[in-house]
């Protein structure tokens, strides 16, 4: 089999593959083009099982060189053409690239790095022209069949966020391709008719797996957007493109939310809304129903399972598996504490490259094991209660940091922009909480104040003894909080602190009365807090 002619294979000549600003590609013409850009891969000396990165904003080009390496029998990676260089260079190193796909803009840049390593890969650019380089290849090859491959050979690489850690390349396999549409098709009843735009880049396996492979999988018409998604920018994309099924992250559905644009969104014709890539508050959630009529379907997945293994569809928020998706407990453990889960489905990646006790943790003859815990309830379902780390024993009870960012961050409202707890261990032994949070601009001391309150609401054992205010809060390109950090920004602000609490400064009586009167909207409580899966 080939990936990349698996996916290629349903959609009708002349529908619309992808539309992409104000260009769009048939499936005939994109079937076309994927075949003479794997000519032009193998006519620069790609052999197969090399890898290639694609470095470049979302667009056809994109698509056309990434699935052109997998049809000439190569292994492509998408990475964040965000990313700075100085990141970039040990993933090419490591991964032992053959070539590097990029458009102008970075050219001269990737040259620089090219031209140091050993081998040195190829730099293919794609010119603004599409006279020259890249665009020109195409012209001039000949189009051919598919690499034929086998099931278990590689395909495709994803980078893990890196959300605890050094970022891992996981590998996935031909076979990957052949149910990642099952998601969208068994739960969001995705057709041939529907149209698919997820806000996050496609070097994300949210939007790879979830849009792309899906969407072109069913035989769809798969959005994308060359600009990085803001609030007012999905409005005008919805706008013009008027997709049916709609994939973002409880970051920016907050901000859609707050900037007034989850309105626009309301009579657009979207069928579904779909939350993943961290944890969905159950304010967002209902602030989203309140102002468009539909609340979304939040989803949980990885980059090692590419597609969304459960998933929530109603108001607590506990999950079950998706269609396809299967799932086991590990042995000996007993059922009422937190958990790891074993997930096994067509999507879920070969392993890790070069990260052989990574490997060991989390896969076992197909089945993969995230690191984060659920806990088992009586009705079968599971509640998320964060990573290994996040799960505390204190004063002999369970507590997630999960549960505490929920809780604070539902009472703070929108006085509050992000905010995370951490473990960490008191001078005395004991395991405390810690929390960081970063303020709305103009509103520090409103949050200070519902922070006190919240933090004096929680069961004893819930509270966490230190809050640190923070002018940001460290982020993976993905837009995921680097948990990693979390308890070194805790030690670096105690050493600064003159005492263990320290908010802003309190708001003035008059200002108390203001927030007396501002909380009794419920409008107030929208907040997404930061928490990646």
């Amino acid at each position: 089999m080939n990936a990349a002619q698996c996916l290629l294979e349903v959609g009708q000549d002349t529908a619309t593959a992808i539309e992409s600003g104000d260009e769009k590609i048939s499936y005939a013409g994109l079937r076309d083009s994927v075949r003479r850009s794997a000519a032009a891969w193998q006519a620069l000396g790609l052999k197969p099982g090399q890898r290639v990165v694609v470095f470049a904003p979302d667009s056809i080009d994109w698509v056309v060189a990434y699935l052109g390496v997998i049809w000439a029998g190569g292994v492509a990676l998408g990475i964040n053409c965000r990313l700075p260089m100085t990141d970039l260079a040990p993933i090419l190193v490591e991964s032992e690239v053959s070539a590097l796909w990029c458009e102008d803009e970075h050219a001269h840049l990737i040259r620089d790095i090219a031209e140091r390593l050993t081998p040195a890969p190829h730099v293919v650019v794609a010119h603004v022209s599409h006279t020259t380089g890249w665009q020109r290849q195409l012209a001039q090859a000949r189009s051919i069949d598919a690499a034929a491959r086998e099931a278990e050979d590689p395909a495709f690489w994803i980078g893990t966020s890196g959300t605890t850690g050094t970022p891992k390349g996981v590998i996935h396999a031909q076979r990957t391709v052949l149910q990642a549409h099952s998601f969208a098709r068994e739960l969001l009843g995705l057709t041939a008719a529907d149209r698919l735009y997820a806000t996050s880049k496609l070097f994300f396996a949210y939007a790879l797996g979830n849009s792309l492979f899906a969407g072109l999988r069913a035989g769809s018409t798969v959005i994308l957007d060359r600009q990085w998604p803001t609030p007012e920018r999905v409005a005008d994309m919805v706008a013009k493109h008027s997709p049916t099924l709609f994939f973002s992250v409880p970051t920016l559905y907050h901000k859609m939310l707050q900037a007034g644009v989850a309105a626009k969104l309301a009579d657009a014709g979207i069928r579904h809304f779909v939350s993943a890539g961290e944890t969905l508050p159950p304010q967002v959630r209902k602030g989203w129903q309140e102002t468009t009529g539909q609340a979304q379907i939040s989803g949980y997945g990885t980059s090692e399972t590419l597609s969304l293994m459960l998933y929530c569809d109603r108001d607590d928020a506990t999950l079950k598996p998706t269609p396809l998706t299967e799932l086991r407990f590990t042995e000996g453990v007993d059922p009422a504490a937190p958990q790891r889960i074993w997930l096994r489905h067509k999507t879920v990646a070969l392993g890790y490259w070069r990260r052989e006790q990574a490997q060991q943790d989390g896969f076992a003859h197909g089945w993969y094991s995230p690191g984060d815990l659920f806990l088992r309830r009586a009705d079968g379902r599971l509640e998320f209660a964060g990573r290994n780390d996040d799960m505390l024993k204190i004063a002999g009870q369970w507590v997630s940091t999960l549960w505490v960012e929920q809780a604070l961050a539902g009472a703070c409202g929108d006085a509050l922009q992000q905010v995370a707890a951490v473990g960490v261990t008191s001078a005395d032994g004991l395991t405390e909480l810690a929390v960081l949070a970063v303020a709305t601009p103009d509103m520090a001391g409103i949050a200070a104040l519902r922070m006190q309150e919240a933090i004096v609401a929680l069961p004893r054992h819930r509270r966490p003894r230190w809050v640190h205010w923070l002018d940001t809060l460290p982020m993976t390109a993905t837009g995921k909080l680097q948990r990693g950090q979390l308890r070194r920004l805790h030690e670096d602000a105690r050493h600064r602190a003159a005492s263990l609490l320290t908010p802003p400064a309190a708001p003035p009586a008059s200002l108390r009365s203001a927030l007396q009167a501002s909380t009794a909207d419920p409008a107030s409580s929208r907040l997404s807090q930061t928490r990646g899966n």
